[in-house]
């Protein structure tokens, strides 16, 4: 496999990734960052905790998320559970912000 054909199949698993994250946003209502991966969930419980040395952690749990990654088979996952001395961000989506642009709308 050359490096151009491996380049186009990423570009192809990107596109198709966020088509099917179009599909589902509208079925959430949190927005999950880490450093490592962005999910969407209806159920996210955040936890602030401070280690042994005094350093301050993060205790993420998710059930029924959906999770963007285009190298995971399966990207709707049951119980989901971070653990990160990084920022997380939790953000609500508002339904509103969601609504797609209608194609060939008049004026």
């Amino acid at each position: 496999m050359s490096a151009e054909d491996l380049e186009k199949y990423e570009t192809e698993m990107e596109l198709q990734l966020y088509r099917e994250y179009r599909d589902v946003v509208g079925l959430f209502t949190y927005v999950v960052e880490t450093e490592r991966r962005f999910y969407l969930t209806n159920s996210v419980d955040l936890d602030v905790k401070t280690a042994g040395n005094g350093d301050v952690f993060f205790d993420v749990k998710m059930q029924d998320a959906w999770v963007w990654d285009m190298y995971r088979p399966a990207r709707f996952v049951k119980n989901v559970r971070v653990v990160t001395f990084k920022d997380v961000n939790v953000e609500e989506l508002a339904k509103s912000d969601l609504e797609m642009p209608k194609e060939g709308f008049s004026k």
